[in-house]
């Protein structure tokens, strides 16, 4: 069993780097000779035993446990851990998102987990964090001089968020019904994004100085009340339409079955501090979109008169995960001719770096080298989870109670109506491609 594992992983390592150049034989050896198999029923206690047999001649190493699974089995497996004393002062866990539906759920789960593990030792895992161009949100705000004073509300209109992806719920149809977009997208990936966005500079580079900075954002979130809750946010499930020429079918068609879970959420957020005061952050994400695109816009406000007589573009600074990992910032210049009068163009100032390596790192591949760094940075902790939490569980109590009601879009389009009259109706548009 051990050998096709191992052959397993070889050949998945080889996928995994495109290219017969990056594979080495030989430090594929010596990594193969490092694996050690052992197979557990988490479900069946008695199987840690061959765990505990495999690990009791290195009671001193690290170890790291991977808990990729549902929540609902993270406190078996950490009793089982326990039981069989597998769990030590060297130990490390990493949990796997989402960590209950609400913040009682929530909190519930991460209590369980914490009777077995400390704080300090827990990780829990978000791969947006682990991309290059969302850790470089950091070094692009703290470490230019040009953006530190125009990152605020005074030079800022608004900024958007959109994390859209063609492909529907498919095979994982029961799971995500349980947890809809917002519990899936928006508690975790979008409140973190907002976080870095948002932030004050932290005094270090130090894990716990910069998840101080994000809890403060995360407290300074306008709760959303009911009576702006219809302006405010969009929930929204797909039904059948056309992707790139192909007919596909709606979320209730792949479910059999009727349900309120939204496949597509969108959302006017406020921050209530001195940076950012009504300096609105729209942010959505949806299944079966036009396109998978991942991107922040930065939208500054307009300059304050012009002297040019065609319409000057206020400044735009574009982040984009995907499909390209690319920051641009569009600026305004002069038509080349000879023209009486001048004119104006959009143009768009690469922000990149060089690539200069062959392969581009995965966001999990940084974070699983930070766990075994014992580098919480990119990590959530406890309190940061609870108060994303106790921001989205308002939010979604009031659409249980149909506070917004529950719209449709077309697979293969951008959303519902209403989120496209959600920007009009503040004299914006939404940043397409």
């Amino acid at each position: 069993m051990c050998e096709s594992w191992v052959n397993l992983i070889k050949e998945k390592l080889k996928i995994f780097l495109n290219s017969e150049e990056l594979f080495d034989e030989e430090k594929s050896k010596k990594f193969e000779d490092l694996i050690k198999y052992c197979h557990i029923d988490f479900k069946e206690e008695k199987t840690f035993k061959n765990l505990e047999n495999l690990l009791k001649n290195n009671q001193n190493e690290e170890r790291i446990f991977y808990f990729s699974t549902s929540s609902d089995f993270y406190e078996t497996i950490c009793k089982s851990l326990n039981d069989y004393k597998l769990i030590s002062e060297n130990s490390r866990v990493v949990l796997e998102k989402p960590i209950g539906k609400d913040l009682d759920s929530s909190k519930e789960i991460n209590e369980k987990v914490l009777g077995y593990f400390k704080e300090e030792q827990i990780y829990r895992i978000d791969h947006y964090l682990g991309k290059d161009t969302v850790q470089n949100l950091l070094a692009l705000r703290f470490s230019n001089k040009m953006f530190v004073p125009l990152w605020d509300a005074n030079n800022i209109d608004h900024i958007q968020i959109t994390l859209s992806e063609s492909v529907g719920v498919e095979s994982r149809w029961e799971f995500y019904n349980e947890y809809g977009a917002m519990r899936d997208m928006v508690q975790n990936h979008l409140m973190q994004l907002v976080c870095l966005l948002a932030m004050e500079p932290p005094h270090s580079l130090d894990p716990n100085a910069i998840r101080d900075e994000k809890l403060k954002v995360l407290n300074s979130l306008r709760n959303i009340e009911e009576k702006d809750m219809k302006d405010h946010t969009v929930r929204a499930q797909y039904v059948a339409g056309t992707i790139d020429g192909k007919e596909v079918q709606g979320y209730l068609d792949d479910g059999k079955s009727t349900s309120d879970t939204e496949t597509f959420v969108a959302l006017k957020i406020f921050i209530d501090n001195f940076r950012w005061s009504n300096t609105p952050f729209y942010i959505r994400t949806g299944k079966r979109m036009s396109s998978k695109n991942s991107e922040i816009v930065i939208q500054f406000k307009s300059i304050p008169y012009s002297i040019f007589d065609n319409y000057t573009m206020p400044n735009k600074l574009v982040i984009s995960f995907y499909p390209d990992e690319s920051i641009t910032l569009n600026l305004m210049h002069k038509i080349p001719g000879l023209d009486e009068k001048m004119k104006l163009q959009e143009v768009s100032l690469e922000l990149n770096p060089p690539r200069s390596f062959v392969r581009k790192n995965e966001a999990y591949e940084r974070l699983l080298l930070d766990v075994i760094r014992a580098n919480p940075t990119l990590y959530m902790r406890l309190d940061e989870v609870k108060a994303a939490w106790k921001w989205t569980d308002k939010i979604i109590s009031a659409w249980q109670n149909n506070i917004t009601p529950m719209e449709t879009y077309k697979a293969g389009t951008n959303g519902p109506n209403s989120v496209v009259s959600m920007m009009a109706k503040d004299g914006r548009v939404w940043h397409e491609h």
